[in-house]
């Protein structure tokens, strides 16, 4: 089994490093986890799991694991199976993978070592779940993406219900205080449960972007949207998309744009989450951030657009009250997708409400372990 001389450099090396890859036998990299409510922080780990050697496996974990180990997981498996299948770096997805990664686990899918985050994933009795493969020197760590996390997400989502919009904080202390403990919360005693916000780097981009061109000939497809809280209906919907030519083109709208046409607090992500979301995606070529909403002339001179296609949600109409898509009309170059998909964001936000309990208790419980652990770890550092 490889050692860690065989991990490779996550920055590119060169043609150096592509003649010592075809000298030597495929590295394969295991790297597994719940996957819930998939974002870009998710994608960038496994972005960096597979910079780590040649091929990627992830494992993800059934429902009856997430809910004995951590609590109920918004996504259902099938739908995690299938987001984490759809991102560019992921070569094999292992449906209902053991939430403690063995030695066979690795052995059985013929990975040389297993690559997480530099955080820390707990059993339900508070054991590290990567105790095994480290202690067998097959582990390597790669960065935690600060800033984002399914925790924070559930957060954000609990602030859409009108009972949190109230800013007087003695009207309703105890909804503030709980949203405080699932989301965004700087004075959380655990490094991992609370979350930074996310600063968007040119270079972030850039790690996410391939920076492909179309080649002559292809067939330009643009759609556009607000991609918010990036999931399986927008992952059906792009891939129905990509099948009606060779490059696809996504338009990703302001925060502004997004909040005329939804209302209330959304886009639940910002633009640059939401852009890199996109971006993670294997079926899309590229796209363009802060799109505008209608698709206009210029637009579609300018990308050489062939094509562009709506799904089944409603089309709000522009601020002026024209149809945002009366020049890909006009054009005969219009087309709307059934991508069978009935799952949209506000589905996703009623889950949360409806079972923000749950959610509640599995976050104050996942802090506690988290907490323990890091007791627990100084006491015998100091000893």
């Amino acid at each position: 089994m490889a050692s860690n001389s065989a991990k490779r450099n996550i920055e590119d090396n060169g043609s150096d490093d592509q003649e010592i890859k075809k000298q030597r036998r495929p590295v394969r990299v295991w790297m597994d986890g719940c996957f819930d409510m998939v974002h870009f922080g998710h994608a960038n780990a496994l972005r960096q799991g597979k910079q780590m050697g040649d091929t990627l496996t992830v494992g993800v974990h059934s429902d009856a694991e997430i809910a004995k180990h951590k609590g109920p997981p918004v996504y259902n498996e099938e739908e995690r199976y299938k987001m984490v299948r759809a991102i560019k770096w992921v070569d094999e997805v292992v449906e209902a993978a053991p939430y403690c990664t063995t030695l066979e686990t690795l052995d059985k899918y013929d990975c040389d070592y297993c690559v997480h985050g530099d955080d820390i994933t707990l059993t339900s009795d508070g054991k590290d779940t990567y105790h095994v493969v480290k202690s067998a020197q097959r582990y390597q760590e790669c960065k935690r993406t600060q800033g984002v996390s399914t925790t924070d997400l559930v957060g954000r989502m609990l602030l859409v219900t009108k009972s949190h919009f109230v800013l007087d904080d003695e009207s309703a202390p105890a909804d503030k205080e709980a949203v405080k403990e699932i989301g965004q919360d700087r004075t959380t005693k655990s490094p991992w449960t609370g979350t930074s916000q996310f600063l968007a780097t040119t270079q972030k981009i850039i790690q996410f972007s391939e920076g492909k061109e179309p080649k002559p000939g292809d067939r330009i497809v643009y759609v556009a949207g607000a991609f918010d809280l990036f999931h399986i209906g927008h992952v059906e919907f792009l891939e129905e998309a990509s099948k009606q030519g060779d490059f696809l083109i996504v338009g990703i709208h302001t925060d502004p744009v997004v909040n005329r046409y939804k209302g209330s607090n959304y886009p639940i992500m910002n633009l640059h989450e939401r852009v890199l979301s996109v971006l993670a995606n294997k079926n899309v070529s590229e796209v363009v951030i802060g799109a505008p909403y209608a698709v206009t002339e210029e637009l579609m001179d300018h990308f050489k657009v062939d094509i562009v296609c709506h799904g089944q949600t409603p089309i709000m109409p522009d601020e002026d009250s024209s149809d945002p898509y009366a020049e890909p009309k006009k054009r005969g170059k219009f087309v709307l997708l059934d991508s069978k998909s009935v799952l949209t964001t506000s589905m996703i936000v009623e889950r949360i409400i409806t079972h923000r309990l749950e959610y509640e208790t599995r976050n104050r419980k996942k802090q506690a372990k988290e907490v323990g652990y890091l007791k627990n770890k100084e006491t015998a550092n100091s000893a």
